[in-house]
Order: C-alpha cells, then sequence, then structure tokens
C-alpha cells in the first residue's frame, strides 16, 4: 500500500516508517523537524529511512493546509497515519497556542485532506492523557473522558471528537489509538527514560516527581508499531449495536473506533529507575518532588478492545526494552 505518515522523523514514526518498508509498503513521510527538541536526532531517523526508494518525504508543517492539499494531491495515499502532533504535557502548560496550531489546525488540515483524496482509513495518535483527572483503573475506551488535566490531553480529545464528525457525516473510517508511555531505541529526550540515562550518566541528579509515588504503562516501540499496523490494516467498522441511549464513546454506528496501546502491566517510577540504575551500573542521586501540574499520579491500559478486534496485545518486560533503549544510547553517543 501506499501509506502517509506524518511526523514520520520522529520517534514512533520513523519507527513505523521503517516497518512498513520492510513489508514492502511505500511510505510518504511528512515531518517539519520542529526544534521542540534535537533537530540532529530527527535527521539521524530519517537517514535510516531515506536510503530505501519507497520511501519519499516531505519536509512540511501540517499545519500549512497549501502543502498538505498539494502533498496529497501529488501522493494519492491509500491510507494515512497521523502522528504529527506537538508533543508534551508540561510545555503545554506555558505554550498551549503551540497545541492548537498543531494538534488542532494542523490535524484538522490532515482529515479535511483525507476526506477530499479518497482515503480508504486515517489512524491518528490520541494520548493515554485524555484519561485525566479518571481514576477508574484500568483506563477504558468505554471509559468517559470530559476531564483533561491538561491543554495537550484537550487536543488530543478534540482529535478523536473531529474523528467521530467526519466519520458519521462523511463515512470516512478513522481510528485514534491512545498510546501510553512509550520508549525505547531513538526515543525522545524529553521523555523520562532519556532524561533519567543521560543525567545519571552524567553523574548529575534525576528530578522524581510526586515523590516516586507514580504508576505507568510503559510501553515498548515496537509494541506501539505493531499495534499501530494491525489498525491501518482493518479500517475502522460501524458498530451495529451502538444505540444513543447509551452510548459507547469507543465505538459508533459511524466507521469509528478507539484503542488503547498500552503494555497493560503499569510499573511503579521507582521499579522503572532502579531498572535503569541497575543496567547502567550506577545509582541514581535522586531530586524527590511533588506531582507537577498537569500530571496524573497513574496511567494502565484496558487493552480487551485491541486484542478482540486486531488480535494483539503487548508483551515487552521493562527490563528487556530499558536495555534495548541502554545499548542504542550508548552506541548512538558513543559512550564505551
Amino acid at each position: 500500500m501506499r501509506i502517509l505518515v506524518t511526523g514520520a522523523a520522529g520517534f514512533i514514526g520513523s519507527h513505523l516508517s521503517q516497518r512498513l518498508l520492510e513489508r514492502g509498503d511505500e511510505v510518504i513521510g511528512v515531518d517539519n523537524l520542529n526544534d521542540y527538541y534535537d533537530v540532529a536526532l530527527k535527521e539521524a531517523r530519517l537517514a535510516r529511512l531515506t536510503p530505501n526508494p519507497n520511501f519519499h518525504f516531505y519536509r512540511e508543517d501540517i499545519a500549512d493546509r497549501k502543502a498538505i492539499d498539494r502533498i496529497f494531491e501529488e501522493t494519492k495515499p491509500a491510507r494515512v497515519m497521523n502522528l504529527a502532533a506537538q508533543a508534551g504535557v508540561r510545555y503545554s502548560i506555558e505554550n498551549p497556542r503551540a497545541y492548537i496550531e498543531a494538534n488542532v489546525v494542523g490535524y484538522t488540515n490532515i482529515i479535511e485532506a483525507c476526506r477530499h483524496n479518497d482515503v480508504e482509513h486515517l489512524v491518528y495518535a490520541s494520548s493515554s492523557s485524555v484519561y485525566g483527572a479518571n481514576t477508574n483503573m484500568p483506563f477504558s475506551v468505554h471509559d468517559n473522558v470530559d476531564h483533561p488535566a491538561s491543554m495537550y490531553a484537550a487536543t488530543k480529545k478534540a482529535n478523536e471528537l473531529i474523528a467521530h464528525s467526519y466519520s458519521h457525516l462523511y463515512g470516512l473510517p478513522t481510528t485514534g489509538l491512545r498510546f501510553f508511555t512509550v520508549y525505547g531505541p531513538w526515543g525522545r529526550p524529553d521523555m523520562s527514560l532519556f532524561l533519567f540515562t543521560k543525567k545519571i550518566l552524567d553523574g548529575e541528579p534525576i528530578d522524581v516527581f510526586n515523590y516516586g509515588n507514580h504508576r505507568r504503562d510503559f510501553t515498548y516501540v515496537d509494541d506501539i508499531v505493531e499495534g499501530v499496523i494491525r489498525c491501518i490494516d482493518q479500517p475502522a467498522a460501524p458498530n451495529d449495536a451502538w444505540t444513543g441511549d447509551e452510548p459507547d464513546p469507543g465505538t459508533s454506528k459511524a466507521p469509528y473506533r478507539l484503542y488503547n496501546i498500552g503494555n497493560n502491566a503499569p510499573v511503579e517510577l521507582m521499579d522503572f529507575i532502579g531498572a535503569i540504575e541497575k543496567c547502567l551500573g550506577i545509582e541514581a542521586q535522586k531530586n524527590m518532588l511533588p506531582l507537577q501540574l498537569g500530571d496524573v499520579p497513574d496511567t494502565y491500559a484496558d487493552v480487551a478492545a485491541l486484542v478482540d478486534d486486531v488480535g494483539y496485545k503487548p508483551a515487552t518486560r521493562i527490563e528487556d526494552g530499558i536495555a534495548n533503549f541502554i545499548s542504542w544510547y550508548k552506541e548512538y553517543y558513543n559512550i564505551s
């Protein structure tokens, strides 16, 4: 298939593009290579993809409507995976407009282009952050999620609502994927595993929020990619049993679906740090700090819908995933 991947130079986008190319798909990559974090890392990810003749790259911003319309008209993708977004919960507190521009305006440009170019299926990245103030664990796509705790989460919920309106009005199949704390090789420098590893190796203290009383459903990037591909391959279908009397938020009478992709096994933050320390052979210096504005104490994915519909459940052990990341980190930064 010809598949358009936005955010192709990003963490998940580059892994996904590589897997799609390996199985013989043609990939249209779109990314603006912004400087939210190290552009050189994004360029290094791209360098792994560009030698493949089936990879075609456009350095464009999804918020640029004319550029997006042109790309769709030129390439006519069969399916689209929208991963481009302004990421980060804490950054959204100080820079909310960046999230509206990328995550709402840019996203709308993508879904509009899908509508006008006969795209068979739009899959898009949502986030576990949409669960916000929910405390009923594990988080289920069948739960109401109307209480976001950050602007980032609000824009991701907006993506889901916009998707439903397009599925309902135009019959566009859309699938939203709520990712749970993704980690692994080629990861983002603003994420905890990258930050902790760097600071521990540099002999600097790490910031441990909520005094270490966090649980996160850390999900290895290869598991995320496998779930994404299975969802791309299976366009969203209507739920004929759906009723407006008892509306199910995760499905619809329209071709609209939501799935959690998480490890379904939350890890205590202090155990996560302990696994990094063990792998590095260094004990971290720790700054114990209170819960940060916009953060939630725990995340835990109910993946029953993913298992039922596409037959997949993430399973990589946290110890194995951390070891793989640290091996990559040392090689990439030439650390003996």
